[in-house]
């Protein structure tokens, strides 16, 4: 039986100008599918994530040469998607088309990316968008109390903290079209430009015609200072009052001081999946099947990055009835977690569930390219993917529950709510 080519060797790597581009062939006749990423680091403390936001929402309105309709017909007639999303410290674009057609897609998104139109209207329109989802926000008990842990747990200037949704509205209403135009002149560029290619790609034509279309895009010349740590406050609980919400949704929370290239970092992910990852684990088990106190529980490593430290929390939603008993059982199956650790039976199940998940990920074209993407981002090479399935299998239960020790501290968890609180009995409101 032949040995399988592994991922590292069936990747080629280009330059374009400053940037990467990371090539893969696979057995799919026609199509290429990519993603691509550049760094735009917005002043966080000085709310230009929302700057970055409106920007990333009128490139695909129009440019300076063709308005949107005419961009529309430009893909719609070959069949190409171009779709662009943002996280704070990336802009990124996911696109897709036929072979033969590479060449022009790519150069529709340069100039998409280079000479957006930035119409007036089409602002507005972005703007009111925006509006309205910090307006159902502003009535989503989720988005509350994860607002309010999340000013537990870091600074403004941390790419993890996120104003509550009326301080977001507020902020939104000050930008202009002009302060959307200076951020996109200063900060949108060629930095760190990375391309994660899959499909039928024929590479001279793919990167012929990104050098072509960006291999001269000069870096964007400011980027914006931002918190690499954690800056928790005092462990408290912080309820933030909706009325007429019956259902209360629940966070706890602590900072981890690890960073996603750490070693502690792959125990204390198989750790989380024990926990609360996905219907199996333990807080779903205990938390709604054993003890029936919510329908939804979870836990979560958040915005765990190279570039960032993040956290570790809980997600439970509870009625009014169940708030308090809901809330002491999930703080006490968080400690005794924390003390007693792992066994050995869930974590080989979990690494199972884990392993499942990152075979169907890299199975289609997109998720394979989005995987290469994610993976170049972090600064590692194609060979860590090739490696991951026995990085996840030589973890051991030692290595595990020692790393949910080191980093772990139910003491210094953080507790937020919202939704209706329910009124006091007469005995529980006497001072």
């Amino acid at each position: 039986m032949s040995t399988p080519v592994s991922l590292a060797d069936r990747t080629e790597t280009y330059r374009i100008g400053s940037g990467r581009v990371l090539l893969t062939p696979t057995p799919v006749e026609h199509i290429v599918s990519w993603k691509l990423s550049f760094r735009t680091l917005p002043a966080f403390a000085e709310g230009e994530e929302l700057v970055q936001e409106l920007v990333v929402h009128l490139l695909d309105k129009g440019t300076r040469k063709r308005d949107r309709f005419a961009v529309a017909e430009v893909l719609e007639n070959r069949g190409a998607r171009l779709d662009f999303s943002n996280d704070g410290l990336h802009v990124r674009v996911t696109g897709r088309a036929l072979r033969d057609d590479v060449p022009d897609v790519l150069a529709m998104l340069a100039e998409q990316l280079r000479e957006p139109l930035f119409d007036a209207q089409e602002f507005d329109k972005a703007r009111a968008q925006l509006a309205a989802r910090f307006h159902r926000s502003m009535d989503s008990t989720s988005s509350q109390a994860a607002s309010a842990l999340s000013q537990r747990l870091y600074q403004p200037a941390h790419p993890n903290f996120t104003p509550s949704p009326a301080e977001h509205l507020a902020q939104l209403q000050t930008i202009t079209l002009e302060q959307v135009q200076a951020y996109h002149a200063a900060h949108f560029g060629g930095a760190d430009l990375l391309v994660a290619a899959v499909g039928d790609a024929d590479a001279s034509a793919f990167v012929g015609a990104l050098e072509r279309s960006l291999g001269d895009w000069p870096a964007g010349s400011t980027q914006g200072p931002f918190e690499t740590q954690g800056a928790p406050q005092a462990p408290a609980r912080v309820a933030v009052p909706m009325p007429d919400k019956t259902n209360l949704d629940v966070r706890l929370g602590q900072a981890l001081r690890v960073r996603r290239q750490d070693e502690d970092y792959l125990p204390l992910f198989l750790a989380n999946y024990i926990l609360g990852g996905n219907f199996s684990a333990r807080l779903m088990a205990i938390i709604r099947d054993e003890m029936g106190l919510t329908y939804g529980i979870r836990s979560s490593l958040n915005g765990i990055t190279t570039d960032h430290e993040g956290d570790w929390r809980v997600s439970v939603t509870l009625s009014q009835d169940n708030l308090e008993r809901g809330i002491e059982a999930t703080q006490a199956e968080v400690r005794r977690f924390i003390t007693e650790g792992a066994t050995a039976d869930e974590l080989d199940d979990k690494k199972t569930t884990a392993l499942g998940s990152f075979t169907v990920g890299m199975a289609t074209t997109r998720g394979l390219a989005a995987m290469l993407l994610r993976n170049a981002e972090r600064g590692f090479e194609v060979s860590y993917l090739d490696a991951y399935p026995d990085l996840i299998e030589g973890v051991t239960l030692d290595q595990l529950n020692e790393a949910v020790q080191r980093h772990a501290d139910p003491d210094t968890f953080h507790l937020t709510l919202a939704g209706q609180l329910p009124t006091p009995t007469p005995a529980e409101a006497q001072p």
